[in-house]
């Protein structure tokens, strides 16, 4: 099987891009993954994704619930994974 053949019928992909906002300036843009960033804590408080707003350059940081943690996975946003110390 050649590199072609291997690759016959595929289509080309869009890179995924998200909507988002702004609490600071009320900029309204959309943001490629590689922009974004996950944080998946021990409970919803501790849950959240974060960027930098590409118009103001305030560090936004928003709550991640189980659907958005869904969308930004499956969509290539690099995750952490926060470990609690008991």
């Amino acid at each position: 099987m050649t590199a072609a053949s291997a690759f016959a019928g595929m289509r080309r992909v869009s890179p995924v891009v998200f909507k988002a906002g702004c609490p600071e300036c009320r900029g309204r843009f959309e943001l490629a993954a590689s922009a974004l960033r996950l944080a998946i804590g021990a409970t919803s408080r501790t849950t959240f994704y974060s960027f930098t707003c590409p118009e103001c350059g305030s560090a936004v940081r928003k709550p991640a619930g189980e659907r958005v943690v869904e969308l930004l996975t499956g969509g290539g946003v690099r995750t952490l994974r926060l470990h609690s110390t008991v």
